[in-house]
């Protein structure tokens, strides 16, 4: 018994399912009308409606206050033909489409396909939304998509920038503009010229594509690759950039500029060139800024001064470059190279730990160990100033432990002067004078002028000393209370040959501009001691 009502009510719940099926799929052919008839364009108004088969392609007239009213948006004009077995319409005259407070389409003719959701507006056409304005005269609108592209000039306004070009698209969900062909992008503080251009609206961020050109005050960027943002005026430029501003350009593969402070920051083979002062920065990073005139290079850094006929490169860890007075009369810069200093040019090397170069009295400073090579001769000392003039060396001083030497044409012999400071003299970059003074020591081998064979060593003490030299050779020496001796070259003594502070530091010169990146440092023991000075004794009072 219990087993037959069991089967019995299975039996009545299953037709009731199969009874109920029928209804579900009414239901839902009902939604599915529902939605489909949600797509049909509706009319909501006209002053007059007349309709003709035989006239209009059998469209409906629509004169006067003519609305329709298709998936959320309204759609406003004078007249309209209505066709509305394709599901579209033609407007004319004071055409509008308005959806929702955020997009508004105006213009002088329209064609809606109601089954695309796509509008074809032409002449005088104005696309609004948000704060953003797009004009152009032909525009195809998308609202399934949610984009708008024109292809006979187009002009969008955004806030204080805007940008005109051949044809492009305006997407309104992602407010992102795509604009293509004599691409123009200005405001009041800067004017970009290119040939393809994706502006985002949201951010006021440009994005570059080919080759384009940004002028803002007096900076000129010329970019293939990049982004510019006109609210804050900055720049993120990739591919070999360019970066010019009165004179200095700024070349990268990566290189960050700000128009609004004069920022820049460049990365990997970096070139900053300046052309009025005929100098020029190399490195992997290198910053500048416009308005305060700072610079600085690192990882392999190398500055190169090119004012000269042959220019002069020089390698350290960091360079950098200060002005003070900047933008008066009073201009002037020093430039900080510090670790590991290594210049070359044809006809001078240099070594040191760290120098210091200022415009102002056009004085260059070597500090710790410096060495300086002139063809055969070597100088060094515990510091070493060179002075300028007219972009030419004019003279050149050397304080404390101060030695110069001089490589004979045998290799094997060499002239020598140590005393405790130096000066040299030059004329059209030629060395003409020299002075030694203070515990003035000379080696010197006296050539003879006939056969060119050395005589002998002369071996002096002076407490000053000064050479007059022409084309490079002595033409006369004068000596204060010389003490000295001449030594045949059979009868030198050995300990003779060389003085206390000789050294030949070869091993240490740059051979060439790509040697500068190989850091020598002097063999332990060859450094120069330092000396102390002797103090004032408490007792005396200094001179008033």
């Amino acid at each position: 018994m219990k087993r037959y009502l069991f089967i019995v009510l299975g039996l009545v719940v299953l037709g009731f399912v199969f009874a109920m099926q029928p209804v579900r799929k009414r239901s839902q052919r009902k939604k599915t009308q529902a939605v489909q008839q949600d797509k049909r364009v509706y009319l909501v108004h006209a002053d007059k409606l007349y309709y003709d088969q035989y006239r209009n392609d059998g469209a409906q007239v629509l004169v006067g206050r003519v609305h329709f009213r298709h998936v959320g948006a309204n759609l406003y004009c004078d007249s309209a033909h209505f066709y509305e077995q394709t599901n579209s319409f033609e407007a004319f005259g004071h055409v509008k489409m308005q959806q929702g407070d955020t997009l508004r389409l105006t213009s002088d003719y329209a064609y809606y396909d109601g089954n695309d959701q796509l509008a074809q507006a032409r002449h005088n056409v104005v696309l609004k939304h948000r704060r953003t304005t797009l004009y152009t005269d032909s525009l195809d609108y998308d609202r399934l998509y949610s984009f708008g592209n024109f292809f006979e000039g187009g002009k969008l306004v955004d806030g204080k920038s805007t940008l005109t070009s051949d044809w492009g698209e305006y997407h309104t969900d992602t407010k992102i503009a795509m604009f293509y062909y004599d691409v123009r992008l200005k405001d009041d503080k800067m004017f970009l010229t290119t040939d393809s251009l994706h502006y985002d609206t949201r951010t006021s961020r440009a994005h570059i594509i080919g080759p384009s050109h940004i002028d803002s005050g007096s900076s000129h960027i010329y970019s293939e690759n990049g982004y510019y943002n006109t609210r804050t005026e900055e720049s993120e430029l990739f591919g070999r950039s360019v970066v010019e501003d009165q004179g200095r350009t700024l070349v990268g593969d990566s290189v960050f500029h700000n128009a609004k402070n004069g920022t820049n920051y460049a990365y990997w083979n970096v070139i900053l060139t300046d052309t009025v002062n005929k100098t020029m920065l190399t490195g992997d990073y290198c910053e500048y800024n416009d308005s305060t005139g700072y610079a600085m290079a690192t990882k392999r850094a190398v500055a190169v001064d090119f004012s000269q006929k042959d220019s002069l490169f020089m390698h350290a860890d960091t360079f950098k470059i200060y002005t003070f007075n900047n933008k008066t009369d009073s201009v002037y810069r020093e430039m900080h190279a510090y670790n590991k200093v290594r210049a070359w040019r044809i006809d001078v090397q240099a070594v040191c730990d760290s120098l210091v170069y200022t415009s102002q009295d056009s004085c260059m400073t070597m500090y710790r160990d410096p060495i300086v090579w002139n063809q055969g001769q070597q100088l060094f000392g515990e510091l070493i100033k060179v002075y300028m003039k007219n972009n030419k060396l004019d003279w050149a001083h050397v304080i404390g432990q101060a030695f110069s030497t001089e490589q004979m044409p045998d290799t094997v012999h060499f002239n020598q002067v140590s005393s405790r400071e130096m000066k040299a003299f030059f004329q059209d970059g030629q060395m003409h004078e020299t002075q030694a003074i203070d515990n003035v020591q000379v080696v010197y081998y006296p050539v003879d002028d006939s056969d060119s064979t050395l005589i002998g060593l002369n071996y002096t003490e002076t407490p000053m000393l000064k050479m007059f030299l022409e084309n490079r050779k002595m033409k006369r020496i004068w000596m204060e209370k010389p003490k000295g001796t001449l030594y045949p070259m059979t009868q030198i003594p050995p300990e003779k040959y060389f003085l206390p502070q000789y050294a030949w530091f070869d091993y240490i010169r740059p051979l060439s501009k790509q040697d500068i990146f190989n850091w020598r440092g002097k063999k332990a023991g060859s450094e120069l001691k330092e000396q102390k000075r002797r103090e004032r004794p408490r007792n005396i009072k200094p001179e008033q």
